[in-house]
């Protein structure tokens, strides 16, 4: 899946390391003292609107899968913290990429239109009607109905 310098996410798709940038910062969780001391959570950059590696389709449904997690310039950042060392947390933030990117590269199998069935249709009314029977039976009587 991963060479030295591009990682393979698709058949069609290649990313190259250097689009990839790797901070790393302070963890909170297991650790012990460990955690005031050593930096192993990996905060990774992509910037994925200007990524070569996307077509534009993948990028456009990537960045729309991506919400929160992507700013308003299209660069994704993932923050990667569940072990305790930096490099199982940079192989989890590149294989938690990887699965975003992969995600978005399936088509959407488009929606066919369906019409309901004359039974359905049916159904629909009844119901509506036993709903007005039921709210019309709630109400007091009118004065002109004496």
């Amino acid at each position: 899946m991963e060479t030295s310098n591009t990682i393979r996410v698709t058949d069609e798709i290649v990313l190259p390391m250097r689009e990839l940038e790797f901070e790393f910062v302070r963890s909170s969780g297991p650790g012990g003292q460990n955690v005031n001391k050593v930096a192993t959570a990996v905060q990774l950059r992509f910037d994925a609107a200007s990524s070569e590696a996307l077509p534009d389709e993948v990028r456009a449904r990537l960045l729309k899968l991506a919400g929160r997690r992507a700013t308003a310039d299209g660069v994704l950042i993932l923050l990667a913290r569940r072990f305790r060392t930096q490099e199982r947390n940079r192989s989890d933030a590149i294989a938690r990429l990887v699965a975003l990117i992969q995600q978005a590269a399936e088509k959407p199998k488009p929606r066919l239109r369906t019409k309901p069935s004359r039974a359905a249709k049916r159904q629909r009314v009844d119901e509506k009607r036993r709903q007005s029977k039921k709210k019309q039976s709630r109400k007091p009587p009118s004065p002109s109905d004496d």
